[in-house]
């Protein structure tokens, strides 16, 4: 953490001191997909021929869920890790298998992960702790400065740094998806130039769903006295994405914890079509109790709308 803030710091004063010309001659991390202009254009999980070339469409991982939490605190709030005020928080970019099953932990070559769960996978392969830098540190040295702020302000960990759930995030189901292999960024590949795209096709996906507004503008507001029922909230998030996301609940059913927005993709996961499906889970809230959508305390959260 102290290496990242180092970083960090370095990179502010360059940008404090350095033209704007030269500071934002960044480097690029986006893939190589030229040759996907020549492939032809299915959805993911809706091709009737085995894709060619899996850099330009996600496979087997073709059921693409945009998952987010709602979280009352982070448990580290003495450290000022807080979440944002009127918004969800990021879980994650998920590549499920067509058939709803899923794969985890593909390539231990790209595992950055400090505390992997599964720490051993089905087939018995052990998945050894992380112990490098943050992924946080790679963010800092492509110079994206702006999406290391975005992403400390929406995508908040609950009990653990933000970097180890990024980390997390990126070893677990990344690593498992085609379009973000190492060899879809042909050979001017730079090291970790998949990981910082990984977080950037993950930012524009969450992007696409502002849970908290979407809820609210149907009067489904947090309250510590008001319950809702799984239909209302079903139906809002339905009325304004065309399909019914999965929503998860704890405290048998009746907490409102998560949701999951489930898609086929049409093109690669970083810049293609995403379209809006049913969720193949089934919801765990309770179809007939009242369902608490909490507030969240208040020391727990910050406005970040107003802040650079």
């Amino acid at each position: 953490m102290a290496t990242a803030f180092g970083l960090v710091s370095a990179l502010l004063a360059l940008q404090a001191g350095a033209s704007a010309s030269s500071f934002f001659s960044l480097p690029r991390t986006f893939p190589n997909i030229s040759a996907c202009a020549n492939e032809q254009i299915t959805y993911s999980c809706e091709n009737t021929t085995a894709i060619r070339n899996t850099c330009c469409s996600p496979t087997p991982g073709g059921l693409v869920l945009q998952t987010q939490f709602w979280d009352t605190h982070t448990g580290l709030e003495h450290k000022g890790q807080l979440l944002p005020k009127n918004s969800w928080t990021i879980h994650g970019l998920w590549p499920d298998n067509c058939d709803g099953s899923f794969d985890q932990y593909c390539d231990l070559s790209r595992q950055y992960d400090p505390d992997p769960s599964p720490k051993v996978l089905p087939n018995g392969t052990p998945v050894p702790p992380y112990k490098g830098p943050g992924v946080d540190v790679f963010i800092a040295e492509f110079g994206r400065l702006d999406l290391l702020s975005f992403m400390n302000k929406y995508w908040v960990s609950q009990g653990s740094p933000n970097s180890d759930f990024w980390g997390h995030e990126f070893a677990k189901h990344a690593t498992c998806t085609s379009t973000f292999d190492v060899a879809c960024y042909g050979p001017d590949y730079k090291k970790n130039q998949d990981v910082v795209d990984f977080f950037d096709a993950v930012v524009r996906a969450f992007k696409m769903y502002p849970t908290w507004e979407m809820l609210a503008a149907s009067g489904i507001l947090p309250s510590n006295r008001t319950t809702y029922s799984l239909n209302q909230i079903q139906s809002a998030l339905k009325a304004q994405t065309g399909a019914i996301p999965y929503l998860g609940c704890g405290q048998n059913g009746t907490v409102l914890q998560e949701v999951w927005y489930f898609h086929h993709v049409l093109g690669s996961e970083q810049f293609g079509h995403f379209k809006t499906l049913d969720s193949t889970t089934k919801s765990t809230c309770s179809p007939t109790a009242g369902i608490h959508y909490y507030e969240r305390t208040p020391t727990s959260e910050r406005e970040v709308r107003l802040l650079p």
